[in-house]
């Protein structure tokens, strides 16, 4: 056997001598997403296996295993492919397909009835999820007690272009979702000082066409309606005012919006505004 001769564009044991210049991502102009598929990726709070994050039509995220599967191996309900960033149900025709990662998380109860494939595919990732906490990788989330709300109270309720919006955080701390020259998300709140800003006020809890009638009572909504129709673009795509004036400027994180549904979301319901306090007659 005679040895390998030496390469001079690389170190000895293969790898290359000289890093490659790396290209800055860019979304296409027509591209109907402005998420940069790099950095989508996360683990389940479950099971601490990897997910990959896509938008739906709707702009509601989905979590997806990453690779694709046999079309014929997958149930047709459960049957998801991407195409051009936008993650669409059912299949596109190809023999491959994506498949949601709830039908695969071995710490939920399938909902749907699973091939051999999808089951031993479940068991994979099971074994693996006990791999990863006996190394002490990954933690599972701990089971929110009886009677406890989630932990993400302080949510607050947002009307903005004719529909209402439950946000991760307080309105405070909505971050903009932008990249920035460095390819780092945009440190820059959503809510300057310098911009038109809401209004808190009491509107009624209405609920969705087709859903049980809720009690008649007032819930605390940051009112955007008033402000022009572009700040309301801005806010629902979660961008600074600098960030907004530049559509080129891709996304590197999902918006954290979403679409408000009372029975639901009954937690996050208040009927007090946040500012308002007891006088000292113990009146509101």
């Amino acid at each position: 056997m005679s040895p390998h001769p030496a390469c001079a564009a690389r170190h000895w044991d293969g790898s290359p001598r000289t890093t490659p210049t790396r290209r800055p991502l860019r979304v296409a102009a027509t591209s109907p997403s402005r998420l940069v598929r790099a950095g989508q990726s996360g683990r389940c709070r479950l099971c601490g296996n990897r997910i990959d994050f896509y938008q739906r039509a709707d702009q509601r995220p989905i979590a997806l295993h990453p690779a694709e599967l046999a079309t014929a191996q997958v149930p047709a309900s459960c049957r998801w492919h991407v195409s051009r960033g936008i993650a669409h149900p059912h299949g596109d025709g190809s023999a491959w397909c994506h498949i949601l990662h709830r039908v695969l998380c071995p710490r939920r109860t399938p909902t749907d009835r699973l091939t051999p494939a999808v089951e031993e595919m479940r068991r994979r990732l099971a074994v693996r999820s006990r791999r990863l906490i006996d190394t002490g990788t990954f933690t599972p989330a701990a089971p929110t007690p009886a009677g406890e709300p989630p932990s993400s109270r302080g949510r607050p309720v947002v009307q903005l272009l004719l529909g209402r919006y439950l946000a991760q955080t307080p309105i405070e701390d909505i971050r903009c979702v932008a990249q920035t020259r460095h390819r780092h998300r945009c440190p820059q709140p959503v809510l300057p000082p310098n911009a038109p800003q809401g209004v808190w006020t009491l509107l009624p809890t209405s609920p969705q066409r087709g859903q049980l009638a809720l009690p008649a009572a007032l819930m605390a909504v940051y009112d955007l309606s008033r402000l022009p129709y572009a700040e309301q673009l801005r806010w629902r795509t979660q961008r600074c005012p600098d960030h907004a004036a530049t559509p080129g400027a891709a996304d590197l994180a999902l918006a954290g919006w979403q679409v408000f549904d009372p029975l639901l979301h009954a937690v996050h319901i208040h009927t007090r505004l946040p500012h308002a306090t007891p006088d000292r007659r113990g009146k509101a």
